[in-house]
């Protein structure tokens, strides 16, 4: 599975969607999704990924890790791996 694919997978487990709904263009907010869900998205992202994701639930524009999109957190989780090296 690709980053992308377990990206997607996650995000559409906490909307409760199925992962072929979602695209790289839609918010979070889009997807129904609250700030809790971020919350728990974020953190299985960083168990699947064994990464460490600079994000602040309590300022989330504070951080360089953009959730703006689906397709912004799969490039960002990209480049916190590849930073891992």
């Amino acid at each position: 599975m690709s980053v992308q694919e377990q990206v997607i997978a996650i995000i559409a487990e906490q909307a409760f969607l199925e992962p072929q709904d979602l695209k790289l263009d839609n918010t979070l907010e889009d997807l129904g999704i609250d700030s809790m869900g971020v919350v728990e998205s974020i953190f299985a992202i960083e168990e699947t990924f064994d990464i460490s994701v600079p994000f602040n639930a309590n300022q989330p524009t504070a951080s360089d890790f953009d959730i703006s999109t689906v397709g912004s957190i799969v490039s960002g989780i990209k480049r916190l791996m590849s930073e891992q090296v």
